[in-house]
Protein backbone atom coordinates (compact mmCIF):
# COMPACT_ATOMS: atom_id res chain seq x y z
CA UNK A 1 0.00 0.00 0.00
CA UNK A 2 1.40 3.62 -1.13
CA UNK A 3 1.99 5.64 1.85
CA UNK A 4 0.77 9.06 2.20
CA UNK A 5 2.17 12.27 4.61
CA UNK A 6 -1.49 13.81 4.32
CA UNK A 7 -1.19 17.67 5.95
CA UNK A 8 -4.11 18.21 8.16
CA UNK A 9 -5.06 22.33 9.13
CA UNK A 10 -7.46 20.51 11.90
CA UNK A 11 -9.10 17.49 13.29
CA UNK A 12 -12.74 18.34 11.89
CA UNK A 13 -11.39 18.81 8.48
CA UNK A 14 -9.10 15.64 8.37
CA UNK A 15 -12.07 13.47 9.13
CA UNK A 16 -13.79 12.91 6.12
CA UNK A 17 -10.29 12.84 4.33
CA UNK A 18 -9.06 10.34 6.59
CA UNK A 19 -12.43 8.19 5.47
CA UNK A 20 -11.69 8.24 2.39
CA UNK A 21 -8.01 7.71 1.67
CA UNK A 22 -7.39 5.34 4.44
CA UNK A 23 -9.19 2.58 1.60
CA UNK A 24 -6.52 2.66 -0.51
CA UNK A 25 -3.55 4.52 1.51
CA UNK A 26 -1.17 4.13 4.42
CA UNK A 27 -1.83 7.47 6.15
CA UNK A 28 0.46 9.29 8.48
CA UNK A 29 -1.13 12.80 9.38
CA UNK A 30 1.34 16.11 9.11
CA UNK A 31 0.12 18.34 11.52
CA UNK A 32 1.98 21.78 10.18
CA UNK A 33 0.31 24.63 11.16
CA UNK A 34 2.79 27.61 12.62
CA UNK A 35 0.18 29.89 10.79
CA UNK A 36 -2.15 29.34 13.64
CA UNK A 37 -2.11 31.58 16.49
CA UNK A 38 -2.15 32.34 19.35
CA UNK A 39 -0.31 29.49 20.43
CA UNK A 40 -2.93 28.09 22.72
CA UNK A 41 -5.23 27.80 19.75
CA UNK A 42 -2.51 25.81 17.75
CA UNK A 43 -2.16 23.60 20.82
CA UNK A 44 -5.82 22.95 21.05
CA UNK A 45 -6.51 21.90 17.50
CA UNK A 46 -3.16 19.75 17.90
CA UNK A 47 -5.08 18.25 21.21
CA UNK A 48 -8.04 17.49 18.55
CA UNK A 49 -6.17 15.79 15.75
CA UNK A 50 -4.24 13.75 18.37
CA UNK A 51 -7.86 12.47 19.91
CA UNK A 52 -9.08 11.90 16.37
CA UNK A 53 -6.33 10.03 14.79
CA UNK A 54 -5.92 7.67 18.26
CA UNK A 55 -9.48 6.90 17.49
CA UNK A 56 -9.39 5.87 13.72
CA UNK A 57 -5.83 4.65 14.07
CA UNK A 58 -3.89 7.06 11.95
CA UNK A 59 0.02 7.84 12.74
CA UNK A 60 0.33 11.63 13.54
CA UNK A 61 3.60 13.42 13.24
CA UNK A 62 4.11 17.28 14.53
CA UNK A 63 5.95 19.61 12.71
CA UNK A 64 7.67 22.38 14.46
CA UNK A 65 5.32 25.32 15.51
CA UNK A 66 7.40 28.70 14.46
CA UNK A 67 4.96 31.14 14.09
CA UNK A 68 8.06 33.86 12.77
CA UNK A 69 9.09 31.82 10.72
CA UNK A 70 5.51 31.98 9.00
CA UNK A 71 5.47 35.26 9.36
CA UNK A 72 8.66 35.90 7.77
CA UNK A 73 7.52 33.93 4.82
CA UNK A 74 4.12 35.85 4.27
CA UNK A 75 5.80 39.34 5.54
CA UNK A 76 4.25 42.60 3.20
CA UNK A 77 1.10 40.40 2.93
CA UNK A 78 -0.37 40.75 6.16
CA UNK A 79 -3.21 43.62 4.94
CA UNK A 80 -4.03 40.95 2.06
CA UNK A 81 -8.20 39.94 2.21
CA UNK A 82 -8.99 36.61 3.71
CA UNK A 83 -8.75 34.28 0.54
CA UNK A 84 -6.46 36.31 -1.09
CA UNK A 85 -2.42 36.44 -1.64
CA UNK A 86 -1.50 35.99 1.70
CA UNK A 87 -3.78 32.61 1.93
CA UNK A 88 -2.09 31.20 -1.24
CA UNK A 89 1.42 32.00 0.01
CA UNK A 90 0.13 30.54 3.63
CA UNK A 91 -1.07 27.25 1.46
CA UNK A 92 2.41 26.72 -0.03
CA UNK A 93 4.02 27.50 3.42
CA UNK A 94 2.61 24.37 4.77
CA UNK A 95 2.32 21.89 2.01
CA UNK A 96 6.28 22.56 1.30
CA UNK A 97 6.84 21.63 4.53
CA UNK A 98 4.63 18.81 3.90
CA UNK A 99 6.52 17.49 1.16
CA UNK A 100 10.14 18.13 2.46
CA UNK A 101 9.00 16.02 5.54
CA UNK A 102 7.41 13.23 2.85
CA UNK A 103 10.36 13.03 1.05
CA UNK A 104 12.80 13.05 3.94
CA UNK A 105 11.23 10.05 5.60
CA UNK A 106 10.14 8.11 2.47
CA UNK A 107 6.74 8.50 1.70
CA UNK A 108 4.95 8.15 -1.37
CA UNK A 109 2.96 10.82 -1.59
CA UNK A 110 2.02 13.96 0.62
CA UNK A 111 -1.72 15.81 0.11
CA UNK A 112 -3.62 18.05 2.36
CA UNK A 113 -6.88 18.06 4.01
CA UNK A 114 -6.97 22.13 2.97
CA UNK A 115 -9.66 21.21 -0.20
CA UNK A 116 -12.36 20.06 2.17
CA UNK A 117 -13.07 23.19 3.12
CA UNK A 118 -15.77 25.25 0.98
CA UNK A 119 -13.83 28.41 1.98
CA UNK A 120 -10.65 27.08 0.12
CA UNK A 121 -10.22 27.21 -3.84
CA UNK A 122 -9.28 23.22 -4.35
CA UNK A 123 -7.98 24.45 -8.06
CA UNK A 124 -5.40 27.11 -6.49
CA UNK A 125 -4.26 24.60 -3.77
CA UNK A 126 -3.49 21.94 -5.84
CA UNK A 127 -1.42 23.82 -8.29
CA UNK A 128 0.77 24.95 -5.22
CA UNK A 129 1.22 21.15 -4.65
CA UNK A 130 1.86 19.89 -8.13
CA UNK A 131 4.42 22.95 -8.30
CA UNK A 132 6.38 21.84 -4.85
CA UNK A 133 6.01 18.19 -5.89
CA UNK A 134 8.14 19.14 -9.09
CA UNK A 135 10.20 21.42 -7.03
CA UNK A 136 10.77 18.66 -4.09
CA UNK A 137 10.29 15.67 -6.61
CA UNK A 138 7.79 13.50 -4.30
CA UNK A 139 4.72 13.41 -6.07
CA UNK A 140 1.17 15.16 -4.62
CA UNK A 141 -2.09 13.17 -4.04
CA UNK A 142 -4.61 15.80 -5.64
CA UNK A 143 -7.91 15.89 -4.26
CA UNK A 144 -10.73 17.88 -4.05
CA UNK A 145 -12.67 16.74 -0.87
CA UNK A 146 -15.36 19.27 -0.90
CA UNK A 147 -16.72 16.99 -3.80
CA UNK A 148 -20.25 14.70 -2.79
CA UNK A 149 -20.79 16.50 0.02
CA UNK A 150 -17.35 16.15 1.42
CA UNK A 151 -17.18 19.24 3.57
CA UNK A 152 -20.87 18.51 5.14
CA UNK A 153 -19.80 14.94 6.07
CA UNK A 154 -16.64 16.50 7.81
CA UNK A 155 -19.31 18.13 10.24
CA UNK A 156 -21.42 14.90 10.65
CA UNK A 157 -17.95 13.42 11.68
CA UNK A 158 -17.31 16.62 14.10
CA UNK A 159 -20.56 16.10 15.92
CA UNK A 160 -20.66 12.12 16.06
CA UNK A 161 -16.94 12.35 17.61
CA UNK A 162 -17.63 15.69 19.56
CA UNK A 163 -14.47 17.49 17.87
CA UNK A 164 -13.58 20.72 18.58
CA UNK A 165 -14.93 22.96 15.52
CA UNK A 166 -12.82 26.57 15.37
CA UNK A 167 -14.31 29.69 14.14
CA UNK A 168 -11.34 31.11 11.97
CA UNK A 169 -9.00 29.54 9.52
CA UNK A 170 -6.19 29.84 12.31
CA UNK A 171 -3.86 33.21 11.47
CA UNK A 172 -3.65 35.82 13.61
CA UNK A 173 -5.10 37.71 10.57
CA UNK A 174 -7.97 35.88 9.99
CA UNK A 175 -9.08 36.10 13.59
CA UNK A 176 -9.00 40.20 13.27
CA UNK A 177 -12.71 40.12 12.37
CA UNK A 178 -13.95 38.21 15.37
CA UNK A 179 -11.75 40.28 17.32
Amino acid sequence: MKRVLLHSCCAPCSTQVIDILKKDYDLTIFYSNSNIYPLEEYQKRLAEQEKYVKIVGVDILEDTYDEKDYLDFIKGLEDEKEGGARCVKCFEYRLRRTAKEAKKRGFDFFGTTLTVSPHKNAMIINQIGEKIAEDEGIAFLEGNYKKQDGYKKSIEFSKKYNLYRQNYCGCRFSIRKEV
